[in-house]
């Protein structure tokens, strides 16, 4: 191995390293699927939802894919320090900001705004054994309208 390719492999691996500490405790990193069956969604709830959480230097990256209740496809995501600091989210109808906040290693809370208003607060938690995350949503949708939902995904 030459010495740059040496020094380069050394760089890239202790940057990898600077960012794990800071995610390697958070469980809800990887990737998971909604279980309709298991989930208690409103008459006008997505289809399916695929979201995918992954450690970067810049904090926490989730990336959303699925299915709205009209069999559109939707994606979307953002990037957090799971800090409480409000981020922008694309692609979520709902809300155009979020404000994610880590509570531990196996829950976080997450409040939507739109338009700088508070539209939802979801609170988020691993299962102990890591195989199912739960996020419970309650507030109001762009019209106004009560909404509440448990959604169900399983780790993939």
């Amino acid at each position: 191995m030459s010495i740059k390719t040496t020094v380069w492999t050394a760089l890239v691996s202790a940057a990898a390293l600077a960012a794990a500490p800071a995610f390697a405790a958070d469980n809800w990193v990887g990737t998971w699927k909604l279980n309709v069956e298991k989930s208690q969604l409103g008459s006008n709830a997505i289809r399916a939802q695929t979201l995918t959480f992954e450690a970067t230097p810049d904090g926490i990256k989730l990336s959303t894919v699925g299915t709205d209740a009209q069999g559109q496809p939707m994606k979307g995501g953002y990037v957090s320090k799971f800090d409480g600091k409000d981020v922008p989210w694309a692609g979520n109808p709902m809300a155009d900001t979020a404000s994610p906040k880590r509570i531990d290693n196996n829950s976080y809370e997450n409040v939507w705004k739109k338009g700088g208003k508070v539209t939802v607060t979801a609170k988020i938690s691993v299962s102990p054994d890591g195989k199912t995350m739960t996020v419970t949503q309650s507030g109001t949708d762009p019209e106004g309208k009560p909404v509440t939902s448990t959604a169900v995904y399983d780790r993939q």
